[in-house]
């Protein structure tokens, strides 16, 4: 009985130097988790620092005055000339861009392409063309020149990141967004009989066309604008960012850039 006494008390005073041993280097840990934090915050504010605005210079801005229905290529002109590309709005709408008419059928109903595959109509009196096809015939025309540059659609990118990959890189960007930032809405609609390998929809399916639609070229931004280069005003377009935002958006989020 004594022996089991002791062994008990031996037991009890075992524990409570282990317990009272864990309990005060608990106490005297540094507090790792705390310096850790407050390295990756600083860490992380410091790598992603980014300009708030940024301009590109240079980027010349030609007069929309006879291709009434071709913003799209004096658009893609005004890349191309920046890029010291010796071309006009009126050999590149002749020579490359890629068109295909819109016309009446026997049945009465209206016929013409996919705008991701040509340009619906003539530039004159025309529609207009999407970023894919837009791009397909400034490359028709840069495969004739000198140069590793090629023209890339980009889809459903926010402007906010072509900002960032682009413009902060001197990278101009041509965007679909409207005339002067006006509510697009629908003013025509056709059966397809025209595509390619960049059409989303198929021979028979319908598309519209949104009147106010118009092509510029972004050329800058603020914490507040963007800038654009802009054919029908014939200067640079300020445009408040959520507006610009909307615009871009209702048109189907398209742009196209050249590097």
């Amino acid at each position: 009985m004594f022996r089991f006494r002791i062994r008990t008390m031996r037991c009890y005073i075992t524990g409570g130097f282990v317990l009272l041993t864990f309990i005060l280097a608990m106490i005297c840990l540094p507090d790792n988790k705390q310096n850790n934090d407050d390295s990756l915050t600083e860490t992380t504010v410091e790598g992603t620092t980014a300009p708030t605005s940024h301009k590109i210079s240079g980027v010349p801005i030609i007069a929309q005055n006879e291709l009434r229905a071709a913003c799209e290529t004096y658009a893609c002109t005004m890349l191309l000339n920046y890029y010291n590309f010796s071309i006009d709005e009126f050999e590149f709408a002749q020579n490359y861009l890629i068109t295909y008419p819109v016309a009446y059928g026997e049945d009465g109903n209206l016929y013409g392409p996919d705008m991701n595959a040509a340009f619906a109509g003539d530039v004159y009196t025309g529609w207009g063309v999407n970023a894919p096809a837009m791009a397909k015939s400034m490359n028709k025309y840069l495969e004739t020149q000198k140069t590793d540059k090629r023209a890339q659609a980009l889809s459903n990118v926010e402007l906010d990141d072509i900002c960032k990959n682009y413009i902060d890189n001197d990278i101009p960007a041509m965007v679909w967004v409207t005339t002067y930032m006006q509510e697009p809405y629908v003013k025509s609609t056709w059966i397809v009989d025209y595509v390619d390998e960049n059409s989303k929809v198929k021979i028979g399916d319908t598309v519209s066309w949104l009147q106010n639609e118009h092509c510029m070229v972004l050329v800058g931004y603020d914490e507040d604008n963007y800038y654009f280069n802009d054919s029908v005003a014939e200067k640079v377009t300020v445009a408040k960012k959520a507006v610009a935002e909307e615009r871009y958006s209702q048109v189907g989020k398209q742009a196209m850039v050249l590097q």
